[in-house]
């Protein structure tokens, strides 16, 4: 079966998952407050505790989200490090499509039942 390619998306299969372990391992780690005192306090060696890459230290750093994704972030392990951020899942949804969050959130309304 072919992959479907979604402009913009990127898909998160076997591959990322490898790519990402790393990033989602941290990630997940903060749902305990004491990770998170913990990554506030010194980043860099938190990231480096996890063994994170180039590639994802660069976007925690830039708190570029996008990046995150393309280096193997997966969007529910990430809305830990958006929480930390004050972000939502709504605000991850609506940096993937290009949309405001008020945009992306009447989109899903719209859609809402179908």
């Amino acid at each position: 079966m072919a992959q479907r390619q979604i402009p913009g998306t990127t898909l998160f299969d076997g591959e990322q998952a490898r790519k990402g372990y790393a990033l989602n391992k941290m990630c997940f780690s903060f749902n305990e407050k004491r990770n998170r005192d913990a990554f506030a306090q010194d980043e860099a060696a938190y990231c480096a505790r996890y063994g994170l890459n180039e590639e994802q230290r660069h976007a925690i750093e830039t708190r570029n989200v996008l990046g995150l994704l393309a280096a193997g972030g997966n969007v529910y392990y990430l809305a830990k490090f958006a929480g930390i951020l004050g972000l939502d899942v709504q605000d991850l949804g609506a940096a993937q499509t290009g949309m405001s969050k008020d945009e992306f959130k009447a989109m899903l309304l719209a859609h809402r039942g179908n």
